[in-house]
């Protein structure tokens, strides 16, 4: 260990939009000593190297935090990714934050002390509050299990992005991009920025659960990618269809999309509880994490929204971060799970809080496995209907989806879990 155990107000992991707000709206507040971490070299996250517009904007719908297939519709509403991300350092910084790169955090060596790795060496850091911001991240081809030979000019959209925008790297003269979400279609623009043609976008989702496109790439539905070809570098993806055919498209790139999961490997290693949903920490209205003092916000606990709604919950974990500084945290008690049934595939914040506390705009946040027109949603406790709506619209996988937050306060602390329909 390299010198003494230091001793901090808040400690933040991770300097992401979600990180770079807590710590700026806690310093701005007079938290003490709130110090972030962030194990790249440069802070700001992954808008870093997102470089269409939308960021920032009166509707901050740069989607996904990676990209809008629809950036350049919405520049006009805000500013590029590498620009938000400076912004949002700049007002860390001005807050009064402490912001240290290219420092990692390894593991807990108590309740709320981090065990870290950097240029100075190892260390501790102990802090009152802890908060974890360390975002997602797509699965590779690895965690997909996609069988074949493993040659140059496979990516994650992340992956490809950094290439191009970071690096200036050649990318390949033929690509294929795997998944039909807005971080697709943003990989698409890359691809295209980097004067590669692209073959086709290829989704194992029917044709009816896609949304318009306004490009006039090739869209293969019902197709799984069931293998990659070559050797020196990649020369085809192998495809079966829905009808049983198999087809091979010839190309020297594919770009894996989509498929997002919390970063959550410091949670794990600190035990703290996850969420089969998510994946990501079990979380509250106030933020709380299964930990005392350790608190979450932004990806990490839902994979994935927007850098903007990261920002924001960024800036709303403050409050209870704060509070618990003061003494005036409210004992957070035997929070109730939220869970869901299929075809829903999670809800967030997933854990009842205290009181009847509502999470950041008064509403939980969902996800379905598949299409559903007009659903009903119902929410029920030991057979007691808490609450029901029904949307006015259609919901489709890969995009959120809201459920009105007014029952939360009816829900029985001795009972138990509460239950997600969607019929």
């Amino acid at each position: 260990m390299t010198g003494d155990p230091r001793e901090v107000d808040v400690l933040i992991v991770g300097a992401g939009p979600a990180g770079l707000a807590a710590g700026a709206e806690l310093a701005a507040a007079g938290a003490g000593r709130v110090e972030i971490l962030e194990r790249e070299q440069e802070a700001g996250g992954i808008p870093r190297h997102c470089h269409h517009g939308g960021f920032g904007g009166r509707l901050d719908r740069s989607a996904y935090t990676w990209a809008s297939a629809a950036g350049a519709s919405y520049a006009r509403r805000g500013t590029t990714g590498p620009a938000y991300a400076r912004r949002n350092v700049a007002e860390a910084l001005e807050a009064g934050a402490v912001l240290r790169t290219g420092v990692t955090v390894t593991g807990w060596a108590g309740p709320r002390t981090v065990e870290t790795t950097g240029p100075g060496g190892l260390e501790r850091v102990t802090a009152r509050a802890v908060v974890l911001a360390t975002g997602a991240r797509e699965r590779p081809r690895s965690a997909r299990l996609i069988p074949g030979s493993r040659p140059p000019g496979v990516y994650t959209t992340g992956e490809l992005q950094q290439a191009v925008h970071l690096y200036g790297q050649w990318i390949g003269s033929r690509a294929v991009v795997v998944g039909d979400e807005p971080v697709s279609h943003a990989a698409v623009a890359t691809l295209r920025t980097a004067g590669v043609h692209v073959v086709a976008v290829v989704t194992g989702r029917p044709r009816a659960w896609t949304r318009p496109r306004g490009t006039r790439t090739p869209l293969l539905t019902g197709a799984t990618v069931t293998g990659l070809t070559g050797r020196t570098r990649l020369s085809g993806v192998e495809l079966r269809h829905e009808d049983g055919r198999t087809t091979t498209l010839r190309c020297d790139t594919v770009v894996l999309t989509g498929d997002f999961v919390p970063d959550h490997e410091l949670a794990r290693r600190g035990g703290i509880l996850l969420d089969p949903g998510t994946r990501g920490p079990a979380y509250d209205a106030d933020h709380r994490t299964s930990r005392p003092g350790v608190f979450a916000a932004g990806n990490l606990l839902h994979a994935v929204e927007s850098a903007g709604f990261a920002a924001r919950e960024g800036r709303a974990v403050a409050v209870p971060v704060l509070r618990r500084l003061a003494g005036t945290e409210v004992p957070a008690g035997d929070g109730k799970p939220l869970l869901v049934d299929a075809p829903l595939s999670w809800i967030a914040p997933n854990v009842t809080g205290p009181h009847g506390a509502r999470p950041l705009a008064d509403r939980f946040v969902l996800r379905t496995a598949r299409r559903l027109v007009r659903p009903l949603l119902l929410v029920s406790q030991d057979g007691r209907e808490l609450h029901r709506r029904r949307l006015l619209s259609a919901v489709s996988p890969g995009r959120s989806f809201h459920l009105s937050a007014d029952w939360a306060d009816r829900v029985d602390p001795d009972g138990a879990p509460v239950r997600i329909t969607a019929l």
